[in-house]
């Protein structure tokens, strides 16, 4: 699962990139589904991180690894 996850986040960066953002990952937990991320450069002090979190990062890491829960900032 965390090979998944990361290569979601892979695809993910270059958008986030584009605004001056990234993406990190911290930790997958495979019992509870749990992925922890931290936003970097832009995104890490945007006003609008959690809306990139929930309505782009977590949507996408799902889509791909049904298995993901949830995406939380770690």
């Amino acid at each position: 699962m965390t090979d998944k996850v990361r290569k979601t986040i892979e695809k993910i960066k270059p958008m986030l990139e584009a605004d001056g953002g990234s993406v990190e990952l911290l930790n997958v937990d495979e019992k509870s589904g749990i992925v922890k991320v931290r936003l970097t450069g832009a995104c890490g002090c945007c006003p609008h991180a959690a809306m990139t979190l929930k309505g782009v990062v977590e949507r996408m890491i799902k889509e791909d690894v049904p298995e993901v829960k949830e995406v939380v900032v770690g």
